[in-house]
């Protein structure tokens, strides 16, 4: 095969200005020069795309780049375009071109001056792109993003699984095959489909030292993310979504709250996402908050923050995600906000698929609950799932992850572990994870009780220690090498030697207390809002307002929940407010609230700020975006016109709980409601004036479980509710 330059290096120097490889790019593209198949694992930030961009511009004839997307074509044409004096070097061929612009291209690829041209594997399939490709000299075939073949991968594409037989009809050359994530499982499906098993595998470590790993609960998340970014000015960051509606929201809330954001999803027209994309990467805008599409094959280095505010699909996704952070090797951050209340929703999405791809979603998606709730070190976590060691206590980057920095307390394990592999050794390896933890916790579930295992000696085994800990002892006992993972049969466990030796001779093994993501809702609360329901910021301030709230309680004879909740005076000690404006901004008070009880509350904040020289947090208040829906502005004209509640709920298209949540809201926010005609027909007058009195002389919160209590059962919930807006509504409004 002849080239046109002596080396990979001189070429690398020729054409990029570089003097040395990275890792094993110059062995990969030996193998390549020579004729192999070729088969290439690096992490984002790697440099595959070097791997075959280089010999491409070396050899004779065209190289053919398939490629996923066609942003990703456009921007990696325009990179290769910057090393020749001649932008005919690389072309894209795809439906964003014309028929005159069609033409051009296949006039410089038949003239031989077209070095790399890049095709969607939706084109392969066409009869003329086919016929175009017979009649050209090419160098040879890149498939990047070559996950996209497999079922098993994140990003899974039918049409990548029909490139074989198109290539091989074309013309036998070599195949080199990338990508940045690739599980044992993908990698030989990868191979077996391309008709390349045969292929020189170059596997780099997926280690990126630089990166910090977190995951927090889900709850706040909007005023969460504003705070993130509001430290780091000036620094560019991709906020992950998994729906285009969410995209649209969380770009919108950045941009009113003094954030450049812009959004990229499908949904767009290219012409928009082309715009979005240039300005994130010429620095016009800092943050792109993004769809899954985005990013793929975006080359900018300087990304420092990667936020995932919906838990992805699969750790493949999470790693390709997180690895477009800090690719120059500096700062790159990577927080996922989690509840399970999310993979739920996902665990929705696969019903009705066909039965085997149900089962590959639910497992891929059991990964990543594994590595959320986590307490092990994530980086060793996330390393094993890609078949790498990691030693979590002397590796690169040992202590970047928030479980190293912040460890959770350690328990010995020895007894637990060794019980726990006799019984996957005595299960023969026929159930999943859960399955284990629920047997040992002593959970007679429907399954268990099928195969009879509920009484068997090891059922029950560690009934009453804390939730979670199971699950954090099978994890650790995974990712130690003592069980191991059947991946065809969609995640059976089985024991290993390294298991069967441990129950031998068994050691010392300090099992880490998992985290706690119970209370993680899964909603956002009200933007505009701060933290509710959490605990005071500041004690001493809180414990001021409480009293002021109790003095003018028993000036004005009402509750002193009446006047504010606590999550309203917690949040207070976090904000600070000292005006009327930035009182609207504390949650749970609106305008009517503000101005009837707020000026007291504001002056005694403003002298406790002067006395204490507190800096006060301002910069962190988050506005609001406009309801668009005007849902509530609705329900209060309708509630004035006297229509029915369950009236009103349907036209909404609510639940009729939901509805009364909506209007708990309003009127805790200071807006008046009489909903008087709606109650005097589902109650009596008596029970209205009972339950109006609890609320007004014996309540000490506002809370429906404690009244609840208190009627047993007299009133449900609902009527409960009704008269507790109306208590609200008038006493306190």
């Amino acid at each position: 095969m002849q080239t046109t330059i002596s080396s990979p290096k001189d070429a690398l120097r020729t054409f990029f200005g570089f003097d040395s490889f990275k890792g094993e790019q110059e062995a990969v593209i030996q193998n390549l020069l020579e004729g192999n198949h070729t088969f290439v694992i690096m992490p984002t930030g790697g440099g595959k795309s070097l791997c075959y961009q280089l010999p491409a511009l070396m050899q004779e004839g065209t190289a053919i780049v398939v490629s996923p997307l066609i942003a990703l074509m456009k921007n990696q044409v325009d990179a290769i375009r910057q090393v020749s004096s001649d932008d005919s070097v690389a072309h894209f061929l795809n439906s964003s071109l014309n028929k005159t612009e069609t033409t051009k291209v296949k006039a410089d690829t038949v003239a031989g001056k077209t070095k790399l041209l890049y095709v969607a594997p939706e084109s392969l399939t066409k009869h003329e792109t086919i016929e175009f490709l017979k009649s050209i000299n090419i160098s040879f075939f890149a498939i990047d993003e070559a996950h996209c073949i497999s079922e098993w991968g994140h990003d899974f594409r039918p049409e990548y699984r029909k490139l074989r037989p198109m290539i091989e009809s074309i013309h036998k050359v070599p195949i080199i095959a990338l990508t940045a994530t690739a599980t044992e499982k993908v990698q030989l499906d990868i191979q077996k489909n391309l008709g390349m098993l045969d292929a020189k595998l170059f596997k780099a470590s997926f280690n990126r030292e630089n990166l910090f790993y977190e995951v927090r609960p889900k709850k706040d998340v909007q005023k969460n993310i504003i705070q993130f970014i509001k430290e780091r000015p000036g620094k560019s960051g991709i906020i992950y979504c998994l729906s285009r509606k969410k995209v649209e929201e969380i770009a919108e809330v950045l941009s009113v709250n003094g954030i450049k954001a812009l959004p990229y999803h499908a949904g767009l027209d290219a012409n928009t996402r082309g715009k979005h994309q240039d300005m994130f990467l010429m620095e016009d805008a800092d943050v792109i908050v993004a769809t899954i599409a985005f990013g793929m094959g975006i080359d900018k280095p300087d990304v420092r923050f990667v936020i995932h505010h919906d838990i992805p699909k699969s750790l493949e996704s999470y790693y390709q995600e997180t690895g477009r952070a800090g690719r120059d090797g500096g700062e790159g951050t990577c927080v996922a906000f989690y509840s399970y209340k999310d993979i739920e929703k996902l665990e929705k999405f696969l019903h009705g698929k066909p039965v085997a791809e149900q089962e590959i979603g639910f497992q891929l998606l059991q990964e990543v609950v594994s590595y959320a709730e986590t307490s092990m070190n994530r980086r060793k976590f996330l390393l094993h799932y890609f078949g790498e060691e990691f030693d979590e206590i002397n590796g690169e980057g040992a202590d970047m992850c928030d479980n190293s920095r912040f460890p959770k307390e350690k328990v010995e394990g020895q007894e637990d572990v060794v019980m726990l592999l006799r019984t996957v050794e005595a299960l023969e390896g026929k159930h999943k994870m859960k399955y284990f933890v629920d047997l040992l916790s002593g959970n007679a579930t429907p399954e268990i009780k099928t195969y009879k295992h509920d009484v068997t000696e090891y059922f029950g085994y560690g009934k009453g220690k804390e939730d979670g800990y199971w699950s954090g002892v099978v994890r650790q006992s995974i990712v130690e090498g003592f069980i191991g993972k059947e991946i065809e049969s969609y995640g059976t466990l089985y024991l290993t030697e390294k298991g069967k030796n441990y129950i031998a001779n068994p050691h010392s093994f300090m099992i880490i207390k998992q985290n706690d993501f119970s209370d993680a809702d899964g909603l956002d609360t009200v933007v505009k809002h701060g933290a509710a329901g959490g605990q005071a910021a500041d004690e001493e301030l809180f414990k001021m307002l409480k009293d002021l709230r109790k003095k003018i309680a028993v000036e004005k004879n009402v509750p002193p929940f009446v006047v504010f909740q606590d999550p309203s005076l917690e949040d207070m000690t976090i904000q600070y407010p000292i005006t009327l404006e930035e009182m609207n901004n504390v949650v749970g008070v609106g305008a009517g609230k503000a101005n009837r009880y707020g000026q007291p509350f504001i002056d005694l904040i403003a002298n406790y700020v002067k006395e204490n020289d507190i800096d006060r947090p301002q910069d962190y208040v988050v506005k609001s975006i406009v309801n668009k829906s005007g849902s509530k502005v609705n329900i209060i004209m309708n509630i004035d016109k006297k229509l029915p509640l369950d009236v009103i709920a349907k036209s909404q298209q609510k639940e009729f709980d939901d509805l009364i949540t909506e209007l708990e809201g309003i009127v805790s926010s200071g807006t008046k409601l009489n909903i008087d005609y709606y109650i005097n027909d589902v109650l009596d007058e008596d029970a209205i004036e009972e339950v109006y009195d609890y609320f007004m002389e014996e309540a000490e919160t506002d809370s429906i479980d404690l009244a609840m209590e208190e009627f047993d059962g007299d009133y449900t919930e609902q009527e409960l509710r009704l008269v507790r807006i109306k208590f609200m509504s008038e006493v306190a409004n």
